[in-house]
């Protein structure tokens, strides 16, 4: 009988009993149900950080095992975004204006209501009317679907005209940036039904939630990141462990020989890219709530190239290193970004990290991948003793890929 997944991995195990360490000791700590040792802002941007460690499993997934360098992941963490973002300023909306108009001799009817939280939201853009793609935006369970439809509907046709041309390497790369900047343009104008670069805002106001504090609420949407980056890893980690996953591994080192053999190329490299962009877009749901607002710079391609860069700085092929590279990195970027770090003053110049955190990330991306390409899961493989497959004679296959003895679900 086949051992459970966790019993065959046990990093799954590990990551999974880490994660809920972490999540009781910051409810501990946290002000809404704690001693108030962490503050609020800081719970956020905990949070904040789960759902981009999902984002960076989820690129993992199509980076480290199908060996698609994807600078377009972040194009779906945004649409999900945008997607739950349209009901939440909708439903506050509707609660803001239905309470002004309360007081009027006569009540409003439900167009008017309508009429006016569409003025409300568009006015901005000189518009009073809410655009076709706003039809379900009055329905949380159908905003919800979109989450997943939208960016999994874009992660098709893409993948499918995509991959059908068998384009591959860095044209792929290109393509996938070329998507997200295209999508990014089209957003950042005033008639994209989105408000342009105004974006949505207000998103940390839950409707229903008035009497519940930000505190309390902080602490709510890092339990539901929490939980969504343990069953998203458990998703991929099972996708990535079995027959698919090992399919998916040949291609990566090897397309034409896993084409010849019969097996589905386009098939496999769909199936990857569009579960990836669903997960990422799950993340980017969970996200913005926390941020409180988005906008179209959200799509910008360097968002993409700071989570591969994640990725690669954790350890490609390694879901775990995948997941500690973006909190590790996130981190760090928001302690040298925020102004916690003092400025280096060497006489002649003054470091200010402010200025020069995205240099030591691009120096730190350069240095990992020519000295330590396992990156920091690296580290767990020299603990474990781990080494490529010694070999004897002709090469029976790809040195770091399919026939590897212990594969990076670990």
């Amino acid at each position: 009988m086949r051992k459970p997944l966790v019993l065959r991995h046990p990093s799954i195990l590990v990551f999974l009993g880490v994660l809920a360490v972490f999540t009781v000791a910051v409810t501990v700590l946290s002000a809404g149900y704690g001693t108030g040792a962490i503050s609020t802002s800081m719970v956020k941007t905990l949070g904040k950080t789960l759902c981009l460690a999902l984002a960076a499993v989820a690129m993992d997934l199509v980076w480290g095992y199908a060996g698609i360098l994807s600078l377009g992941q972040m194009a779906f963490f945004a649409l999900g975004g945008y997607m739950i973002g349209m009901w939440l300023m909708v439903a506050r909306t509707e609660g803001i204006v239905a309470g002004s108009l309360a007081n009027l001799p006569i009540p409003p009817t439900d167009a008017e209501i309508s009429a006016a939280v569409a003025t409300q939201i568009f006015g901005v853009v000189g518009s009073d009317k809410f655009p076709m793609i706003w039809a379900f935006s009055g329905s949380l369970w159908g905003q919800l679907a979109l989450v997943v439809l939208v960016p999994g509907l874009l992660a098709l046709v893409f993948g499918w005209l995509a991959f059908r041309s068998r384009v591959n390497g860095v044209y792929l790369s290109i393509l996938t940036q070329a998507m997200t900047l295209a999508l990014a343009l089209y957003l950042f104008q005033n008639d994209s039904g989105l408000r342009g670069n105004n974006g949505l805002s207000g998103l940390q106001n839950i409707p229903g939630l008035d009497a519940v504090s930000q505190e309390k609420l902080s602490i709510w949407f890092l339990w539901a990141s929490a939980v969504t980056l343990g069953l998203g890893y458990l998703l991929i980690a099972w996708v990535a462990s079995g027959k698919f996953g090992s399919v998916t591994r040949a291609i990566r080192d090897d397309e034409a020989r896993v084409r010849f053999l019969g097996y589905s190329v386009e098939g496999y490299k769909l199936v990857v890219f569009v579960l990836a962009a669903v997960v990422t877009a799950i993340a980017g749901a969970l996200y913005y709530p926390q941020a409180g607002i988005i906008n179209p710079a959200e799509l910008a391609p360097i968002a993409s190239i700071y989570l591969a860069v994640w990725v690669a700085i954790g350890g490609r092929g390694r879901l775990y290193g995948a997941a500690i590279g973006a909190i590790f990195v996130s981190m760090l970027s928001s302690w040298f970004t925020g102004g916690r770090a003092p400025d280096v003053n060497l006489g002649f110049y003054t470091i200010k990290w402010v200025d020069w955190w995205q240099v030591l990330l691009g120096l730190s991306f350069v240095l990992v991948t020519l000295l330590a390409p396992k990156g920091i899961a690296g580290l767990v493989d020299l603990f474990e003793g781990l080494r490529p497959p010694k070999r004897q004679g002709q090469p029976m296959g790809p040195d770091m890929g399919s026939l590897r003895e212990k594969e990076a679900v670990e």
